[in-house]
């Protein structure tokens, strides 16, 4: 057997993965920076070179063949190794000082950014690098350490640390709710920052703009639920893929929104949105996520102590 045969090149296997997952040599050609023309050429090789055709043509479609399919699934097991063992090799100079993390961008801009100097006054030498994401991390094929994410709690292959249970809270401009709730004069400010007892009705939501985090498809039905409100009898607003620009659309009084409370504290403080309404418990909570396999190392461990310790003395 000729041992060449059995070892293609790397790009005759990556433009075959790529359009294998696409179903499509376009979007394969655009992942892999090349021309739609290159990526045929390089299956058309790899078909040449096993004697076995991978796709069948339907015009600009492509579909894998039986062996196209079986080929795919052994292939993508093992490049996702050789992506995992390039990742360690490349962090693996600067580990014990040196962190990727992705966070949530409003959980990042609102709450760790502000505190991350006690990090670095107790840990001089500890790099923390961060990146924003909303959509669900994959460290095995994205250049990351950890990530602070929310969720369930359930993910595989990794170690979850639960930092928050969440909590919603209803909130509106200055105002928004006076003339539904009906507050005594003078108490607007003290009781609506630090969330009153008054139970919620449908008539108090009626007429106002009910904003909503697309990540969060659920939240006003979990409220209603909470409140024994019936969420088919609500209309809602417009959504937004940021939590950061719900909370600046309500302090427009363009609606109001839904949102963790832990996100608004100092806007409910202050006076620059209120809230008539307890927080009521969501469904999910923020945790701090991050591959086995580096869970002891010391950048980490210095990261994940310090978080959970600020997490505690916050709540």
């Amino acid at each position: 057997m000729n041992y060449r045969k059995l070892t293609p090149s790397m790009s005759l296997l990556l433009a075959f993965e790529a359009s294998a997952r696409h179903q499509s040599f376009t979007r394969a050609a655009e992942e892999l920076s090349l021309t739609q023309s290159a990526v045929s050429r390089q299956v058309q090789t790899l078909e040449a070179m096993l004697g076995v055709p991978l796709f069948l043509r339907e015009g600009k479609r492509i579909v894998p063949t039986d062996a196209g399919r079986a080929y795919m699934t052994e292939l993508s097991a093992a490049l996702t190794s050789i992506r995992n063992a390039t990742l360690q090799v490349l962090s693996s100079g600067s580990r014990g000082t040196h962190l990727r993390v992705a966070t949530l961008p409003t959980f990042g801009a609102k709450w760790l950014l502000p505190r991350l100097h006690r990090l670095y006054r107790a840990h001089a030498d500890l790099q923390i690098d961060l990146h924003s994401r909303i959509e669900e991390v994959d460290f095995s094929t994205e250049p990351l350490d950890a990530a602070i994410v929310v969720g369930d709690g359930r993910w595989p292959d990794v170690a979850a640390h639960r930092l928050y249970a969440e909590q919603l809270v209803l909130i509106g401009s200055p105002g928004a709710f006076a003339a539904k709730s009906k507050p005594r004069r003078g108490t607007r400010s003290r009781t609506q920052a630090r969330g009153d007892t008054l139970r919620p009705t449908l008539g108090m939501l009626e007429g106002l703009t009910l904003l909503r985090v697309s990540s969060f498809p659920d939240a006003w039905r979990e409220w209603c639920a909470h409140f024994g409100l019936a969420p088919h009898a609500l209309r809602l607003g417009p959504s937004f893929e940021l939590t950061s620009h719900l909370i600046q659309a309500v302090m427009a009084g363009i609606g109001v929104g839904l949102v963790p409370r832990m996100l608004v504290e100092d806007e409910l403080n202050d006076g620059r949105l209120c809230s008539p309404f307890a927080p009521v418990p969501s469904s999910r909570s923020y945790y701090f996520v991050y591959p086995e396999r580096i869970r002891h190392d010391a950048a980490l461990t210095a990261f994940r102590e310090w978080l959970l310790q600020e997490l505690a003395a916050s709540q």
